[in-house]
Order: C-alpha cells, then structure tokens, then sequence
C-alpha cells in the first residue's frame, strides 16, 4: 500500500517573526527607552528561541490529544486533559504570563512586539492550549491596571504563577454582544463586597481541575445605576473566596453544563449561574486566528512539496515521472493565497502590537496619535485575521484534497478550531459598526486623516525603489478610493439616517482591510528590496524571494477586491434595510 506524504511538524516560521519585528518594525528602538532597556536583540532572540521549544516539546504533542479527549462535567467538576495543570505550571514558573507585566509585579516588561511573536507561536501549536495562560494574563492585567491594592495582593501573584486561572465572564443568554442588557446584577453588602447573581455564558476556562483557583473578570450592574453599558461594572469574582486565616470557601458559582463544541475542543467552555480590555482581546483574537492559519499553511505546504500527482502541463508522455503538485499553477496559488493572509495578518497585528508598545513611551499629542491608530486599526486586525483565516484554512484543506477532509491530517482541526474567531470578542457585524459608525468618524475623522498619513508616508518610501512604484501607484489609488467613499458614506447617514449608514459596515470594513493588509504588505516590500540589495545566502535571497512573490500575489489578486466592494458601497438600494423579515417565510 502506497503511503501518504509524512505529516509536518512547523506550524510557524521563526524567520518571518524576526523578519517582522527587526527589519520592518525595528523592535531594538524601543530599548533606547527607559522602560525596554534591560533588553537587547540577543535576549529577545533567547526568548524566541524558548517559546519555540516550549511549544514544541509541550504545546504541539498534545494538540490533537486535546481535541480528541475534550472536557468532560462529572459530578458537577469540570475534567480538562491532564496536560493543563503541567502546562499552567511550566507558564507560570518560566515567567511567560508575567511577560509583559511590569517589574513590580515581577514580570518581565517584555515589548508586546516580541511577547505576541512568542504568543504566535504557542496558538500556532495549540490553540486550546494556549488559551489557558492567555486568558490568565488578560484578566491579571485588568485587576493591576484597574484594581485596588488589597485586589492586586490577594490575586495576582496566583494568577500571574499559573495556580489559578483567569476568565472574562462577559456574555449572558438574552444579551449576547448587546452588553447593556445584561442583567446579572451586584448587591452592596455594606462590607466592602457585593452579592453577584446572575448567569453568564460561553465563558472559556469557566472553570477547570487544571488550576487551584478560577478568578472571573464579571460583568454586573449596581441597581440604581444609569440605564445601557454606563451602568455596567466590573467584578472580580474568584470560584473559591478567602476567610479567616486564609481559608478557601466556595463562593456559590455553580457550573450548570460545558458546551460541546465544533473546535477549540481542549479548553472547556461552560455556564456559570451565581450569583481597557477590548482592544487588546481583539487583537488577541486576531492573532491566535491568524496563527491557526500559519499552521495550517505550513501542513499543506509540507505535504504539496512531497504528494506526487500528474505531470507537467505541457508534457505529452503518461509514462514521465509524476511531479509534486507544488509544480501545479493553481497550487502555487493556494499556497500563496494562505501566505499572503498569514504574513499579511501577523504585520498587522504586530504594528497594533507596537503601538501599544509605543503608548507606554509618550504622552501628549503623540499618544492621541498612536490610541487613535490602535482604535481605528483593532477591528480590522480582528477581523481580515479571523474571516480570511477560515478562507486560508479551507485552502489548506483544498491542498491536501480528500485527506484534508479526513483525520489523517491535522488541518481539519486547524478549521474546525478556526471558526470561532469572527465570533469571538464580538462578531464581524459589530466590529464592522465599530469601524465605521464610531472609529473612522470619531474627532471629525482625525483617526482616518491620520490613517492615510501613516501609508501615505509608506507609499512615499516605497516609490524609492524602482520596483515598487507600480504598487505605490495602486495601494496610492486604493486609499483614494477608500477615503471618497467614506465621505459619500457619511453623506448617507445625513441624507438617509444612520440605518442606511451601516447597513454594509461589514463591507466597509472589508474593504478597509484590504487597504490595511496591503499597506502592511508594502511595509514588508520596502525591507525585501533594501535586503536584496546586498549579497545573500541562497536559503536568505529564497525568503526574500518568497516575500517578493507573496507581496505581489496580494496586489495582484487580493487588492482588486476592494473594487467590487466599493461598487455596492456606491449603490443606494438599502435592500438589506428595506427586506421585511417575513419575506423570509416560504
């Protein structure tokens, strides 16, 4: 019996990391500063190199064991795979979901820059696993950044050592993404704490054996507090409270069931009855996303560069040796498709990453710059990511041909575990609302002037390099294009009403992203000139090549998209608006 190609074990490239954060967005600059000093290329390429071998040796060897033996709700507990509580450990005790905390609280003031490559790296791997710490880190900063000191000093030593587990419980059964209408609410004790009752839901790591402990950052509102998301607080709400001497007493939330899911199988999602962060979730979403597809590209890769099938195109004789089917065009094709969305993605939310490196460094007009380009910049990471992700993996999928549809390979997983991302920390739809019906008109659209100022100096340095200034002329044209139909857009809502307005938000930001994955793109063009310029190894001019190749498939076959989305933005039939739902009835 004739065997497959070998399974892959790369599911991210180092290379194009480091390719990323010295030669495009020059990560040794920020040590000049006083708060990154302590840091230097040869610490931070040590910090690379132990997040790979973590996620090698820890993460990857368990990734499809985690999927195959989910959670399991026995006797009201939460079982996950054994696996988690070594894995809490080993981030705890190596210091990784202290990373980027500051020295106070014995982290390591890492640059997010360098901390989200290694984030990369561990999703890319295992993406259930790696939720567990991520998810810690995310509600440990919340409780330094916002709590008080007595909050600081009874959680986060825990939280940030891996003993116990951090969650955002956010959502709820009738609200859904429409926060202002939770209705978990929170009861003054008049003893310094509040009595939480309510139910919240889809709540990752909401409760586990993995961990001592589990902290959820809560939502709830104080009665007699302003109507909508202004009556909204924020709790910090622990499974297990401390009396006395220390002593652990449960604290009445109650596990009502786990849910079953399609992906992300390896890290529980349950119900709970009882009783700043945004951005960054969004780009953690974003990220995590567009690491799946770096996985998935690179099993499809290994197997198209090994899987023998059909000759050359133009090759007249049945009896020549078959070729790869990497040789294939449309192969090329696909591979380069899943390229161009994973190197795309990962600039992107590495430039959000820099500028939230860059917001602890200044103050003043520059620091409005820099929030207002990570605001407008956060949706459209999430969502090119986590919705063209999907496309990238089914690409993948499409490569390995009836075995990507089958257990064999790893990518099927790769797509099932995908799929939760557009969902995740607020769908498509609401980030579209988000871009457009808050960001890009925020300030008297300052956001977006500054937006086309940040390519329009890149389209600039661009036209430096001969090669480049056709795609100059494009991403120049592009931007032109999106800025006169953002303005035809905000005269809709005067003339039409903000329903019309954000009718296709979600087309908006589709095409926003194809204009911000393209500048990114050009970012990346602009550092392979200067280095083709110079003498290169052959391994080194073959991944400048490949970048070269990939940056021209994304304005050759992605970038014309955005014209017939432009086109529907430009139609003034609001069907979408106007369709009564009982239309829907047959």
């Amino acid at each position: 019996m004739k065997k497959y190609p070998r399974r892959s074990t790369k599911f991210i490239s180092m290379r194009n990391l480091k390719f990323l954060i010295y030669e495009v967005f020059d990560v040794l600059a920020l040590t000049k500063h006083d708060y990154y000093a302590q840091h230097n290329r040869k610490m931070f390429n040590m910090v690379l190199d132990a997040a790979m071998k973590l996620s090698a040796k820890l993460l990857y060897p368990v990734f499809e064991e985690m999927d195959r033996n989910p959670p399991e709700f026995i006797a009201g507990e939460v079982k996950v795979h054994p696996s988690v509580r070594e894995l809490m450990k080993q981030y705890g005790e190596g210091g990784w979901i202290a990373s980027t905390f500051p020295e106070a609280f014995d982290g390591e003031q890492l640059p997010l820059l360098v901390a989200n490559c290694c984030n990369m790296m561990f999703s890319a791997a295992n993406y259930s696993g790696s939720a567990y710490p991520g998810l810690t880190a995310g509600a440990a900063r919340l409780i330094t950044n916002f709590g008080n000191p007595e909050l600081i000093d009874t959680y986060v030593a825990n939280m940030l050592s891996g003993q116990w587990q951090g969650t955002m419980a956010l959502t709820e059964p009738q609200a859904g993404s429409s926060l202002s209408d939770i209705t978990t609410t929170a009861e003054p004790s008049g003893e310094g704490y509040y009595n939480i009752k309510g139910q919240k839901i889809f709540i990752s790591a909401g409760d586990h054996d993995g961990v001592d402990n589990v902290i959820h950052l809560m939502l709830a509102k104080i009665p007699g507090g302003p109507p909508g998301v202004k009556g909204i607080s924020l709790f910090v709400v622990p499974k297990y409270r401390f009396e006395g001497q220390g002593t652990p007493v449960f604290n009445d939330i109650v596990v009502s069931q786990i849910y079953h899911k399609m992906g992300y199988r390896g890290c529980p999602i349950t119900e709970l009855a009882m009783f700043q962060m945004m951005n960054e979730e969004r780009v953690g979403v974003g990220l995590s996303a567009a690491s799946i597809a770096s996985a998935a590209y690179y099993a499809a890769l290994a197997y198209a560069q090994e899987r023998p099938q059909g000759r050359p195109i133009l090759s007249k004789d049945p009896l020549s040796q078959q070729v790869a089917i990497v040789e294939h065009a449309d192969v090329k094709r696909m591979l380069l498709f899943q390229r161009s969305v994973v190197e795309g993605s990962f600039s992107l939310l590495l430039q959000c990453s820099r500028y939230e490196d860059m917001l602890k460094l200044t103050k003043g007009e520059e620091r409005e710059t820099i929030e207002l380009l990570l605001d407008l910049l956060t949706p459209v990471a999430k969502t090119y990511s986590s919705e063209m992700g999907i496309l990238s993996t089914s690409q993948s999928i499409q490569c390995f041909g009836g075995y990507g549809y089958c257990e064999d390979f790893p990518v099927e997983q790769h797509f099932r575990d995908m799929r939760i991302h557009p969902i995740h920390e607020g769908t498509t739809g609401i980030q579209g609302m988000d871009l457009l019906g808050r960001k890009v008109i925020m300030k008297d659209g300052k956001a977006l002037k500054l937006f086309g100022q940040t390519v329009r100096a890149a389209i600039s340095a661009a036209r430096e390099h001969e090669a480049l200034k056709p795609y100059a002329a494009l991403l120049d044209k592009s931007l032109k294009s999106l800025e006169s139909i953002t303005l035809h857009l905000v005269g809709v809502a005067a003339e039409k009403g903000t329903a019309v307005f954000l009718a296709d938000a979600t087309l908006y930001l589709e095409l926003f992203s194809y204009l911000a994955i393209g500048w990114q793109w050009l970012l990346q063009a602009i550092s392979v000139q200067k280095a083709m310029q110079s003498r290169l190894s052959k391994s080194e001019s073959n991944f400048y090549q490949g970048k070269w190749f990939t940056f021209r498939y994304f304005f050759e076959y992605e970038l014309p998209k955005a014209e017939g989305v432009i086109q529907r933005l430009k139609s003034e039939d609001a069907l979408t608006v106007d369709m009564d739902p009982d239309f829907f009835n047959d």
